[in-house]
């Protein structure tokens, strides 16, 4: 019944799986650091679990509903010659919410001058922040369990290599979320890859295939371009400092 364990090829399909969630699952933590970054402080930790809590539930209920999931991809009906499935739907307005969502932020971010210490988060609700990372959580675990299923045919691999990529996803949203918070320039650029991944999902329900590789490979450039002009900033910044220290010094 286990023969299945000690096969490599398998074993090369749940590494290979456990990669591309981790990956496909990038954008998932963006969503949530940035609503958790809404919160007060001391609720922030506790969203971005709850909300990637959320996640791998979803994730394993879809897995365990794979026959829904497989009736998901068939045409329910057609507008100007266009087929539309449930998944199409799913997409659709799982873009059209993204896409709200993150012009929205961005807006909020430039129009809304930043409180101190999580004042201005705190107008936030915690519970409609959950709302919506489990809105969009459902969007982005069906474009994950599809994946899956293409890639691996043993439940119990997809299983295991989902929950390996969530463990994995839970200890990087600390981090990536801290320093999306630290950076607002990398807060903006988060917010312009999740208009990105909004139009993305628009085009898929569309049956538009964009390859993500190249959406993951320009999101990538770009993060390490904005790392190396924060760490420029960061030494004009010191050596600013260090001038006007030597300056204000008494000879």
């Amino acid at each position: 019944m286990l023969d299945w364990v000690a096969d490599p090829n398998i074993w090369v399909g749940f590494f290979t799986l456990v990669a591309l969630e981790i990956v496909l699952g990038i954008d998932n933590i963006i969503f949530i650091s940035i609503l958790a970054g809404k919160l007060p402080p001391e609720q922030r930790d506790r969203a971005r679990v709850l909300g990637l809590a959320a996640a791998l539930v979803s994730r394993l209920l879809l897995l365990f509903g794979l026959s829904w999931v497989v009736q998901l991809t068939q045409p329910l009906f057609t507008v100007l010659g266009q087929e539309i499935s449930g998944r199409d739907l799913i997409l659709l307005l799982g873009g059209l919410f993204l896409l709200g969502k993150s012009v929205t932020e961005i807006h909020h971010s430039m129009e809304t001058p930043a409180g101190k210490d999580g004042k201005q988060a705190a107008a936030v609700s915690f519970t409609s922040v959950i709302v919506q990372i489990m809105v969009l959580d459902v969007v982005f675990s069906l474009d994950s369990v599809i994946t899956a299923v293409g890639m691996v045919d043993e439940l119990g691999v997809m299983i295991a290599a989902v929950v390996v990529a969530v463990v994995v996803m839970l200890f990087a949203s600390g981090p990536i979320s801290r320093f999306v918070d630290a950076h607002p320039t990398i807060k903006m650029l988060a917010l312009s890859f999740l208009v990105l991944i909004g139009v993305v999902l628009v085009a898929e329900g569309l049956d538009q295939h964009i390859p993500k590789g190249y959406i993951y490979f320009a999101m990538a450039f770009s993060v390490i371009v904005e790392l190396l002009n924060i760490r420029v900033r960061s030494r004009h910044a010191k050596k600013q400092q260090q001038a006007h220290q030597e300056g204000g010094t008494p000879s």
